[in-house]
């Protein structure tokens, strides 16, 4: 046989095992037509077809995919138009459905997701808009996976990227919530204030209350000093006196007093003497002697 057609004889062989050998990547699945007609589905693996006669029509990815949904158009609730973007996360689960059900399911998906949002939005006024986008991610989600099931796509989630006002609105809900800014400023400063006083006068109190907790203790104890010093000044006197009393009563002691007194009361004239030009002295001298003698009569009386 001729070298040239052994040659390509061999690379007709090798071009039949290549096309014959199939290996399928993990989460994917390839579609195999037989002339023209679905045969199988061949999974993650090593797979072997007849060349020319079978053919790999569809490589899906079961993978979960995201896809980027264009900005469109929705008018509120209150007839304000937005633009409104997203990401809308979809599988493919029966590769079958979704290689026949369906010339192209991601545009598919993606057109009933935005008719839908237009839907959803057409709903709500503009304020709320901002606030229930978990409700429309929601609504968006069953609407668009209800659709889809029959394409054998599990739509898991849809999340909105932006909304996006006329400029027009854009600046008069930027003065709104400049004004909403403000206004919460001056409530918070007015409350500070307000507590700033409440605080002040708090403290006033607490400090008046402790002066005169002060000045109470401060007279009590004063009180109480006073009463021990009255009471030691009374038990010093009246030992003073029960000493006189019993010094009086021992031997040789009335006479003592009666020379005490007759000394004191001639050191008083002397005082009197020393300290005035003018002094008085009893008419009758013999009246000292009678005042002693009454003196001496009232410690024994006593």
């Amino acid at each position: 046989m001729h070298p040239a057609l052994i040659a390509i004889l061999v690379i007709f062989v090798i071009i039949l095992i290549c096309k014959a050998l199939v290996i399928v990547p993990q989460k994917s699945a390839y579609i195999v037509e037989r002339l023209g007609k679905y045969r199988m589905t061949l999974e993650a693996g090593f797979h072997i077809i007849i060349p020319f006669i079978d053919r790999l029509a569809y490589r899906l990815s079961m993978k979960e995919m995201a896809i980027d949904v264009p900005p469109q158009q929705c008018i509120t609730k209150d007839n304000i138009m937005v633009d409104v973007d997203g990401v809308l996360y979809l599988q493919v689960m029966e590769p079958t459905k979704a290689a026949y059900g369906i010339d192209d399911y991601m545009f598919a998906t993606t057109q009933l997701a935005q008719t839908t949002m237009r839907s959803e939005m057409g709903k709500l006024d503009l304020d709320r808009s901002f606030e229930e986008r978990t409700t429309v991610n929601a609504a968006i989600v069953e609407a668009v996976d209800k659709a889809s099931d029959p394409w054998g796509i599990k739509v898991t989630r849809y999340e909105i990227k932006n909304i996006t006002p006329p400029r027009t609105i854009s600046d008069a809900m930027e003065k709104q919530m400049r004004a909403e800014r403000e206004k919460r400023a001056m409530i918070a400063e007015s409350e500070g204030e307000r507590q700033s006083k409440i605080n002040r006068a708090e403290g006033e109190r607490q400090q008046a209350i402790a002066l005169s907790e002060g000045e109470r203790a401060r007279r009590i104890n004063v009180a109480e000093g006073q009463a021990k010093e009255i009471l030691l000044v009374a038990e010093a006197q009246a030992e003073s006196i029960r000493k006189v009393a019993q010094a009086l009563s021992e031997p040789g002691g009335l006479a003592s007093v009666n020379m005490q007194l007759a000394q004191n009361y001639l050191n008083q004239f002397g005082h009197l003497a020393k300290t005035n030009n003018t002094m008085i002295v009893p008419a009758n001298l013999s009246d000292v002697v009678g005042m002693l003698k009454a003196c001496s009569q009232i410690v024994k009386a006593e």
